[in-house]
């Protein structure tokens, strides 16, 4: 899967939970879940939970803790499908 392909997907799975619609319009592998969304801790486990339905993978807890950015989501997602 093409990491354009892995933002589309991440963009329709973080978008309920955005706190800042200017910032999720300009979603880029730079984007960082908490500072530029604003999406809350709590929120962030779900969309965590939504990539593994998502993408029928598990996600432990030490790739939890990295995945902040959209840029360090699609790391984990590519790393964890190439695992399957």
């Amino acid at each position: 899967m093409k990491r354009k392909e892995i933002i589309t997907s991440l963009k329709k799975i973080v978008k309920p939970y955005i706190q800042d619609q200017k910032a999720f319009e300009n979603l880029s592998e730079e984007t960082d879940f908490i500072n530029d969304l604003k999406i809350n801790s709590a929120n962030l486990v779900d969309i965590i939970l939504d990539v593994e339905d998502e993408y029928s993978i598990e996600i432990d807890n030490e790739s939890m803790e990295k995945m902040l950015s959209v840029k360090s989501a699609i790391d984990i997602i590519e790393i964890k499908l190439q695992q399957l």
